[in-house]
């Protein structure tokens, strides 16, 4: 037999007979008539090939098959019921879930430490993973469920997607305690003739800024390029090179590798950090409280959530 051949209202009915045993009770419960709730029986036994319920004093009674049918139906009817009818709320203390986040290596820097440790006192039960922006197709990663939520200059991410902008990015110099540049203000001149490393990552906000540097002509003495920004810190310690680094990675490094940091002697556009999450994920509690705990350990009080431009026109 094919699911298809059941209506469900006779397995409704068939669930409250199982419970009650009594025909006017059903039909009071369901607001059926008698000879409703009795021609709906007679249907389901044509279906199943089974009287299901016979008569007894006070009642009905069901037949061996009915008691064999009366747990998988309500298992059943259960789980149906509960797929239609979500809980409402989220508690963080009792969740159990992996919740991925597209970000940088730099993201990782700035993001996960404070993060990490706020989930591990409010949701125990709820752990990270990362991918990087630039190494998955992220649109299609978040609108399948893949990733659940991301941070960063993205302007990829349009049709179907909130945002909330956390911060302006804004850029610094960053070298080693003791460096020749540390003794008076950093001038253009001393900026151009000091030996740069360099970050070349391209599809994120900092590969922007060099390529604004290069159509504006700001030329530097590149002395080491590496791709990521995960070996800055261990670089700039042991020689004399500067780097052109985002502030709040800066503000991280400083400290662990005894660096100094300095604000530029050129004027380079800040890059709007963003918190991104597909609308398919918008209603949902889990992901709505995680939003929550980023926007309120890292975003300025100035932004707010909007939907993109093209996502409005869907």
């Amino acid at each position: 037999m094919e699911l298809s051949e059941i209506d469900l209202n006779l397995l409704l009915l068939f669930q409250r007979l199982m419970q009650e045993r009594r025909v006017a009770s059903v039909a009071e419960q369901m607001n059926m008539s008698q000879p409703g709730v009795s021609n709906a029986l007679a249907k389901l036994r044509r279906r199943l090939g089974d009287p299901l319920f016979v008569r007894a004093p006070g009642g009905v009674v069901p037949t061996p098959y009915a008691l064999r049918l009366s747990e998988p139906v309500s298992q059943a009817l259960a789980t149906l019921h509960a797929a239609l009818n979500p809980m409402t709320g989220f508690d963080p203390l009792r969740a159990s879930r992996t919740i991925t986040i597209g970000m940088t290596d730099i993201g990782e820097v700035v993001f996960l430490p404070a993060l990490v440790e706020r989930l591990s006192r409010e949701a125990p039960g709820v752990a990270l993973n990362t991918v990087r922006n630039t190494r998955v197709n992220l649109g299609n990663e978040m609108a399948d469920g893949r990733v659940d939520l991301a941070i960063g200059l993205l302007p990829q991410l349009k049709g179907g997607f909130y945002q909330r902008r956390l911060f302006d990015q804004r850029y610094v110099c960053l070298y080693r305690q003791g460096h020749p540049l540390d003794d008076a203000p950093m001038t253009l001149a001393g900026w151009r003739e000091a030996e740069h490393l360099v970050v070349v990552s391209a599809g994120t906000g900092h590969g922007q800024v060099d390529e604004w540097l290069k159509r504006r002509g700001v030329r530097r003495r590149v002395r080491l390029t590496v791709p990521h920004f995960m070996s800055v810190g261990y670089i700039l310690q042991r020689t004399d090179l500067i780097a052109t680094v985002p502030e709040r990675l800066a503000l991280q490094l400083a400290p662990l590798f005894s660096l100094s940091m300095c604000a530029l002697p050129v004027a380079l556009p800040s890059a709007p950090i963003h918190l991104l999450w597909h609308e398919r994920v918008q209603q949902d509690e889990g992901n709505r409280w995680l939003r929550g705990v980023v926007i309120d350990l890292f975003a300025d009080t100035a932004s707010h959530v909007r939907k993109s431009a093209s996502a409005k026109k869907k």
